[in-house]
């Protein structure tokens, strides 16, 4: 039987760590390092980064293995992700395989529970017991990077991603988290009265923010977005939305 530990890295910044997380990564045999192409080169040098400064066990082995690339192009985009899915399980359980160990870790952006998918992969992983290290979240690091309080006083905040901000702004709530929005789908909404707050690579060294009414700096997170994801080859973003 092996344990899984999902460790939250927070947005890939060492000091993003808790002392939870450093003694997990310390009691495992084994660190498995997802490599994403040369495009996504750094994401894997960041774990590097972080396995090296805190890892002091001569005893934990490191590997790193290929993940494999999502059929973006399937029409049915549910049936596409589990296909997906099942591939990255699959090479886990080769990894484990091809290196047995006891206690094994995987690093996990943000925390294993907030719009990731990795607890619903080690679900596929035949015995195998799970345990999460929590992370600071993106929201968390947007929210600290603008120095601004996530919700109005006793007001409702809805998380939701790009695709469904798409089909209008969700009832219920005048502040919206929007993650996983590769299209900027705030330019599908009136920017009348609504504030935004963006940041790409928050927490990191690249970090960028910007914020203010979104129709005055929307098409400057537009344009900031595409030349950052042009220099470094990917990106990571988030942005709170607030209607007034």
């Amino acid at each position: 039987m092996t344990h899984l530990h999902l460790i939250g890295i927070g947005t890939g910044n060492p000091d993003h760590l808790t002392l939870q997380a450093i003694k997990a990564l310390n009691a495992v045999d084994l660190v498995m390092i997802p490599r994403k192409g040369e495009s996504k080169a750094d994401l894997a040098e960041l774990r590097r980064t972080i396995c090296a400064e805190v890892v002091t066990n001569p005893a934990t082995r490191i590997v790193e293995f290929d993940l494999p690339v999502r059929d973006a192009a399937n029409p049915a985009y549910l049936n596409g992700v589990n296909d997906w899915h099942d591939a990255i399980a699959g090479v886990w359980q080769a990894t484990m395989t091809a290196h047995p160990a006891e206690n094994v870790a995987l690093l996990v952006w943000g925390d294993p529970s907030l719009y990731d998918s990795t607890l619903r992969i080690a679900a596929r992983l035949p015995d195998v017991t799970v345990s999460v290290v929590p992370g600071i979240t993106s929201i968390q690091a947007l929210t600290a990077a603008h120095a601004m309080a996530l919700n109005e006083i006793g007001a409702a905040v809805t998380i939701t991603t790009g695709r469904q901000l798409l089909e209008g702004w969700p009832d219920g709530a005048d502040t919206l988290v929007i993650m996983l929005d590769g299209k900027c789908s705030f330019q599908s909404i009136d920017p009348a009265g609504v504030s935004i707050w963006w940041g790409a690579y928050v927490g990191m060294a690249e970090q960028i923010i910007l914020s203010g009414p979104l129709a005055e700096v929307g098409s400057q997170i537009v344009a900031t977005r595409a030349q950052a994801r042009a220099a470094h080859g990917w990106i990571m973003d988030i942005y709170i939305l607030r209607r007034s």
